[in-house]
């Protein structure tokens, strides 16, 4: 085993213990603190990446897969439109957006999350910066994005999507275009929300504006360049630069 196998096992041990329960208050402190350093280190290397879009999807799918084709479809669109495309930072879905981008010299950043079974950062990414715990890589992805696109993917995909669709229903995030690509792979799920959750009222009809399903690279960007331009006032100026002082 070598000495990163054998640290990130050992991260890894350390956060099941975490979050199995309360433990002594000296290890909470410990841990607090590596979690406030986590998003330190996000804030500082982030802050200049922007206007940024969110690519989510599988790591699974290869280079063969149709789906991996649409990705990367999807990131030349989104360079060329002038977005910076962020992603998960793996490999599938999040190789190809990025993949994409670079095509046509566009700007790539990757959200890498350290697993017990290593996910290294894909080759097309200008910038990437790698998390211990989930919630703060989701929040970077969030915080430094303007919209969602998402093509299939598993439970992680899932997760992203809801708990984006969470913030807006909550007002915490607003005008946040969430775009899911592929009528085939997401319909049946909408489906079931309105079979299910709108039947027993869990949600309300309101709740299915909130995401915008498509088929066409060109009409996820087009959706986004218009929300996301009107909505918060993008222009394609200088990027941020990192400045030598923490606090500006």
């Amino acid at each position: 085993m070598t000495t990163t196998s054998r640290s990130r096992k050992t991260f890894n041990q350390g956060e099941r213990r975490f979050l199995s329960g309360p433990q002594d208050r000296s290890s909470e402190l410990l841990r607090l603190l590596h979690i406030s350093a986590e998003f330190i280190r996000g804030f500082w290397k982030l802050h200049p990446v922007g206007p940024c879009v969110t690519v989510f999807g599988s790591a699974r799918f290869s280079e063969s897969h149709p789906y991996y084709g649409l990705a990367r479809d999807v990131g030349r669109k989104l360079a060329e439109a002038g977005f910076t495309v962020m992603t998960g930072g793996g490999p599938g879905i999040m190789e190809a957006a990025s993949r994409g981008a670079k095509d046509v010299g566009g700007r790539t950043v990757g959200c890498n999350i350290e697993l017990a079974s290593e996910q290294n950062p894909n080759p097309y990414l200008d910038e990437w910066i790698t998390f211990h715990h989930f919630f703060v890589r989701k929040v970077m992805l969030v915080k430094y994005s303007y919209a969602f696109v998402v093509l299939p993917g598993g439970f992680g995909t899932l997760d992203e999507v809801f708990e984006t669709v969470t913030l807006i229903q909550t007002g915490k995030i607003k005008d946040f275009p969430i775009v899911l690509m592929t009528s085939d792979f997401w319909n049946p799920l909408i489906q079931f929300m309105r079979d299910t959750l709108l039947a027993r009222g869990t949600i309300d009809e309101a709740s299915f504006e909130l995401m915008n399903v498509v088929d066409s690279p060109d009409d996820a960007v087009r959706l986004i360049r218009d929300t996301a331009i009107r909505a918060f006032g993008l222009t394609y100026g200088p990027r941020a630069k990192h400045r030598w002082f923490p606090f500006e």
